[in-house]
């Protein structure tokens, strides 16, 4: 646990680093491109002697995204850092998870022909605290901090046709998902082997991101990533999709939008009937709340 806990302050500082590095000359046009926005969305419910029933309800939700993409003569260098976090409270369940994540990418390309870059990929995904399944046992956790945590190490090309366009193709591609918790482990959950905390795989990688301004004040981000396995099963593509769409309503208040799909193979998905297989993972979050853009 100590070491997946010294890779991931590692990895987060690296990103960090990229993410605030300045130039020297501000008087000079920077080759940085940086936005970023931090968001509080908080929900309320009270009811009193309420005759269509119902129950308090109390919950927030705390997101933070920001890049930093770096280009000047040959070289491309985009970086982004996404961190979301939120609770619900009712007076019946009590507390419960409702969003939970922790990414970070960064991309190097060096130009070798137009829009086309030798590029090396790195992304780093995991979770805050644990998880726990309340449609089968509310009681168990099926995940945590590094359980599982992914990291993704690929080298290939990156094409930019687009100003809010970009893919990049890695078909050397190692993918290591790391299951911190024994018991998890001893599971063999997250396709390691039982007792085992690392599941390595070699393939290739396409991710697909596009941000565009389509209304004045309403941007979509959408982020595409699709791989492929060489050394078992390649025709299972895992599929993660991850959509946002932000309405400023003004300068302090903001609506955002949020769809990750996901289909992974590897991950068993627990049924009532105490089966596991893979399924199609679905999340969806409407919030509207205080945000700060910079």
């Amino acid at each position: 646990m100590n070491k997946m806990k010294t890779l991931f302050i590692a990895l987060l500082c690296m990103g960090v680093g990229t993410l605030s590095a300045q130039t020297a000359d501000s008087t000079q046009i920077s080759p940085w491109t940086k936005e970023g926005f931090a968001g509080l969305k908080l929900t309320q419910v009270s009811l009193t002697n309420w005759a269509a029933g119902g129950d308090n309800a109390v919950g927030f939700n705390l997101q933070f995204n920001y890049f930093a993409n770096y280009k000047k003569a040959k070289h491309l260098w985009n970086n982004r850092l996404e961190l979301d976090y939120g609770l619900n409270k009712t007076k019946s369940d009590g507390t419960k998870k409702t969003n939970d994540k922790i990414y970070l990418s960064s991309t190097y390309g060096y130009e070798i022909a137009k829009n086309w870059y030798a590029s090396g990929l790195m992304t780093f995904q995991t979770q805050f605290a644990k998880g726990y399944d309340y449609n089968v046992d509310p009681d168990v956790f099926i995940s945590r901090f590094m359980s599982p945590g992914y990291l993704l190490i690929g080298a290939g090309f990156t094409w930019t046709p687009k100003s809010w366009f970009t893919a990049t193709f890695t078909p050397a591609t190692w993918r290591g998902t790391f299951v911190s918790s024994k018991i998890l482990s001893d599971q063999g959950d997250f396709g390691v082997t039982p007792g085992k905390h690392l599941f390595s795989e070699f393939g290739a990688n396409l991710r697909m991101e596009a941000k565009y301004e389509f209304l004045k004040n309403m941007t979509v981000f959408s982020r595409l990533n699709l791989y492929s396995n060489y050394l078992k099963d390649p025709q299972n593509v895992d599929i993660s999709w991850d959509v946002q769409l932000n309405m400023a309503i003004n300068q302090w208040f903001s609506c955002n939008i949020t769809t990750n799909m996901i289909y992974d193979n590897d991950t068993k998905i627990l049924q009532k009937d105490g089966t596991k297989g893979p399924r199609l993972q679905f999340k969806e979050a409407l919030a509207v709340g205080f945000q700060v853009t910079f």
